[in-house]
Formats: structure tokens, C-alpha cells, sequence
């Protein structure tokens, strides 16, 4: 069985470094491949394999099954070594890539270097942006670098979703979270409300958002005082209380230290409240008003 293979490699400059995150290279390849490694490199790639079968050799001796649709994690400095079966190959995407924002990834939670092989749940979205990425890789693209950069960032949010074991329980729990995440609730609070330790609902959320139910929950409420802040003329201990603190000394301070100004300044630089306009409600996000002339997305 034979195999088909197709590759373009970029060398960005250091601006584009500056921007986070900068793709080396992106290719499709099909059929019976050559083995790969045992070899280290010193950038990420994403292996997005979305036919057929095969292996991966651990730095342990151990060899773990690839059945596709799945994900190979080759990171800076890990041995690696795999290849399709002989009798089916596969269907690969991969695109290499690098920068510093790297690091962040993997601390949320989007890269794994301690896991390899990631089954898939559907490689379909992950191999659609990599083959927007192909599209614009051709020599002629005068924003090459920074097209293909802002795809990987695309193609990390893609291959998360894309994962296996985030079970649709799992997006329910968050979004049950985010629904109540303004009500004056501890973490605690909420474990106990789905039935659940507060170990389990920290291990569910870092899998499902890469950050702690504590961080989540704050994301959401600082989201919501914040368009309060803008689009409203309610007091700050009012919009303290609509976002689930009854303590407004303390929500100023928790916004000062993790907006970096406190609500009176935000407000005064991002007030939107004018005469006529919504002075006291925000419409639901969800439902987000229609601007006469224009069409809904």
C-alpha cells in the first residue's frame, strides 16, 4: 500500500513570534506512512489522524493502540515513535508549531505532554481548520505568518472540544455553572447543588475548562459586572449584588486586583449609558438586541 503526502514549511520572524503562537508547517498525508522516530524535536506538532489504525511507542517501553479519530501530542524535547498499521494506514493532518503562548496552553489544559494519544470524539473541525491552513500556506499569501498563527490558536479550542472524554455531562455541568454562576454560592455551594465532592467538581471542571470551579465561576461574574458597569447607571454595591457578593468593599477589591483599576474607573472609561438608552437593564446576552438596518448573523 502506498501513501500520498503533502507539506509546506514556514520560517515566521520574530514579530510573528511576538504574537504567541507561530505555525512551522502544515501537511495532509494519506496511506501506508514510514514509521516516524525514535526522534525528539524542539516544537509541538498536532497529529490529528482521522482514518485507520496504528501505534505509539512510550518513553516506558510500553506501546499504546491508535484508533482513529485521535490526536498525537509530539512535544519539545519527548521521544516519540509511531506509525500506522501496515494493512489500513490512516489519514493524517499535522501542523507544527511554536511561541511562547505554549506554555499557557498547556497549563490550561489544551496541550498534554503527558498524553500522547488523545482519542477524538470527531476529528472533523480540527481537520477543517487545518485545511484552511493548507489553503493559505501557498508561497504567494502576503499574510501567511500571521494567517496561519491565528489558525493554530483556532486549532487548539478545536481539538479540545474535539476530545473524547469531555462527555456531553461534562458541557452540562458548565453550563449549569455559568447559568448560576452570578447567585451568592459558594463553590461548595454548587458541588453540593449537582450532587457532587468538591474534588470531583474541581477535576471535572479543570477538564472541561482547564482552570478551577473558583476561577471559572469569577470569569463569569467579573464578565458580567463589567457589561453592567458599562451599559448601566446602577450603583457599584448594586451591581456587587446582581453578580453574587453582598459585600461590596470586598467585590471592589477582587475586581480592582483582577481587572487592574476598580469598578468606578472602568466605569468612567467604559460607560456606554446615554440619554434614551438602557440605564437600567442589559439586554440577556443570549438574546442580544437587533440594531435597525442590520441582520442577525
Amino acid at each position: 500500500m502506498t501513501y500520498q503526502t503533502w507539506m509546506r514549511f514556514f520560517t515566521p520572524g520574530p514579530a510573528h513570534h511576538r504574537l504567541g503562537l507561530v505555525c512551522l508547517g502544515v501537511g495532509l498525508q494519506h496511506g501506508t506512512l514510514p514509521t516516524v522516530g525514535p526522534r525528539v524535536l524542539d516544537h509541538h506538532v498536532a497529529v490529528v489522524i482521522s482514518t485507520g489504525h496504528g501505534w505509539y511507542d512510550h518513553t516506558d517501553g510500553h506501546r499504546t493502540t491508535i484508533t482513529a479519530p485521535a490526536l498525537l501530542w509530539l512535544t519539545p524535547g519527548t521521544p516519540h515513535h509511531y506509525a500506522p498499521d501496515p494493512g489500513t494506514g490512516w489519514d493524517e493532518g499535522f501542523v507544527d508549531f511554536t511561541g511562547p503562548a505554549t506554555a499557557s496552553y498547556t497549563e490550561l489544559g489544551y496541550i498534554e505532554p503527558d498524553r500522547p494519544v488523545v482519542p477524538l470524539s470527531d476529528a472533523s473541525a480540527p481537520r477543517a481548520v487545518i485545511g484552511r491552513m493548507a489553503r493559505a500556506a501557498r508561497r504567494d499569501n502576503p499574510l501567511l505568518e500571521v494567517e496561519t498563527g491565528a489558525a493554530v490558536h483556532e486549532l487548539l479550542v478545536a481539538l479540545r472540544r474535539a476530545r473524547a472524554d469531555l462527555t456531553p455531562d461534562g458541557e452540562q455541568l458548565l453550563k449549569a455553572l455559568a447559568r448560576d454562576a452570578c447567585l451568592p454560592l459558594s463553590v461548595a455551594d454548587h458541588a453540593a447543588r449537582h450532587g457532587m465532592t468538591l474534588a470531583e467538581l474541581r477535576t471535572a471542571v479543570r477538564r472541561g475548562a482547564g482552570c478551577s470551579p473558583k476561577d471559572y465561576l469569577l470569569g463569569i461574574r467579573l464578565g458580567r459586572a463589567k457589561e453592567l458597569l458599562a451599559s448601566t447607571e446602577l450603583p457599584v454595591a448594586a451591581v456587587a449584588r446582581r453578580v453574587g457578593y453582598d459585600d461590596p468593599a470586598y467585590f471592589s477589591r477582587l475586581f480592582t486586583r483582577r481587572v487592574g483599576t476598580p469598578p468606578v474607573r472602568f466605569r468612567a472609561r467604559q460607560s456606554r449609558v446615554v440619554p434614551g438608552g438602557w440605564s437600567d437593564q442589559v439586554p440577556d446576552p443570549e438574546d442580544p438586541p437587533i440594531i435597525p438596518g442590520t441582520r442577525a448573523p
